[in-house]
């Protein structure tokens, strides 16, 4: 999964009030700092997921995962299930710069592949220069923002506001490269649909966005799905561990070739 931040500041105006109403005049900010304006509040709310310093989860009808991001350590990890009824795959993914490990897990596919049974249950660490070219084994190398709400924040085609800190409607998923929801070959089963995109998302009291639900539309052989991704622990995540020595062995080449 390609993973893209973009370090997105909106200032607040200072209130303008030019009548006898506690209402915040139009573009100004609200008292606990939130701009007033719906797509001004959500770009925003992404400065948080640039500063790389959170935790998420991720869950949709085919796939379940959690992750940390600590810039401070510059380490992370993502943890994702992935699968239907004929198929399942569980992944690990932990990154503590220059290092990246990675536990593939493809269920009953691994029997009767030559080298696959020796990989089963272990982190395989992989060499800097060999994975360059596997840009989904590198979880900082495009920023820290799982779903790229930066950009499709900045692509909005429009928004309001529906409650205290909870906000919907449609974005241009063509304009988000780097998303959990943004796949090549969905795009063209959506065609124009990618455009208009629906949404819901969930500020905390701090303007910090908390939860993005997308629903993405039927596409080829893929039903309509929410995709929810969920962000936590902002300034207050764990750094993230080495494997066991015991459970690490040297990445295959299978693996090399897998995550091109």
């Amino acid at each position: 999964m390609g993973l893209i931040a973009a370090t997105l500041l909106v200032p607040g105006l200072a209130a303008c009030n030019n009548s006898s109403s506690d209402s915040p005049a139009a573009g100004s900010s609200t008292e606990s700092g939130i701009p007033a304006d719906p797509k001004a509040a959500l770009v925003a709310s992404t400065k948080g997921l640039a500063e790389g310093n959170f935790t998420f989860t991720i869950a949709a009808d085919s796939m379940t995962g959690k992750g940390t991001f600590h810039k401070p350590s510059n380490s992370a990890q993502m943890t994702m299930t992935m699968g239907d009824e004929d198929f399942t795959m569980d992944f690990d993914l932990i990154q503590i710069q220059p290092d990246t490990w990675v536990k593939v897990d493809l269920g009953d596919l691994f029997a009767g592949v030559p080298g696959m049974e020796a990989i089963k249950d272990k982190y395989q660490h992989l060499d800097a220069a060999k994975a360059k070219d596997a840009k989904n084994l590198d979880i900082f190398k495009e920023g820290t923002d799982p779903a790229d709400a930066a950009g499709m924040f900045e692509g909005l085609a429009e928004v309001q506001k529906t409650g205290e800190g909870t906000y919907s409607g449609t974005f241009d998923l063509t304009s988000v490269k780097d998303s959990v929801a943004a796949d090549e070959d969905m795009l063209k089963a959506l065609g124009d649909q990618a455009k208009a995109i629906p949404f819901t998302a969930k500020l905390d009291a701090e303007g910090r966005l908390s939860e993005l639900v997308m629903s993405v539309p039927a596409a080829g052989e893929t039903k309509a799905q929410d995709i929810k991704v969920t962000y936590a622990d902002y300034g207050a995540a764990t750094a993230v561990q080495k494997p066991p020595a015991d459970q690490v062995i040297e990445a295959s080449e299978q693996t090399y070739e897998m995550f091109k």
